[in-house]
């Protein structure tokens, strides 16, 4: 049974830094893309930042030099560390694995709230 698991969201004032954790099981880590997804109620769920299996890197625009995405195969876990955060940062961050080898495999974790107010 392949499980994402989301942890480090919370409530921190404009300006602060908080660190996301996804740690996984049933899947062969390694070989996976990993991404941190974020949604806002009655909005689209937008792609933040990506790590391929080779350790390379994408962000969104409104998110580079603060955000940094790493992963840490020998515990299964990718993380999110969030400096400088904003209000408009506020959002259910998802984590999602992603492979393509012949068939698709897609997961998604069950969301960590992420609220930036003073």
């Amino acid at each position: 049974q392949v499980q994402l698991v989301e942890s480090g969201g919370g409530l921190v004032q404009p300006g602060g830094s908080l660190r996301l954790s996804c740690t996984t099981s049933g899947i062969t880590f390694n070989l996976y893309t990993m991404g941190w997804y974020r949604q806002t109620p009655g909005k689209e769920r937008d792609l933040v930042a990506t790590i391929y299996s080779n350790g390379g890197t994408n962000y969104r625009d409104s998110v580079k030099g603060r955000f940094t995405i790493s992963r840490d195969n020998a515990k299964n876990t990718v993380y999110l560390q969030m400096n400088s955060l904003k209000p408009e940062d506020t959002a259910v961050y998802y984590c999602n694995a992603d492979i393509r080898l012949g068939a698709r495999r897609n997961y998604w974790g069950q969301g960590t709230q992420v609220t930036v107010s003073s």
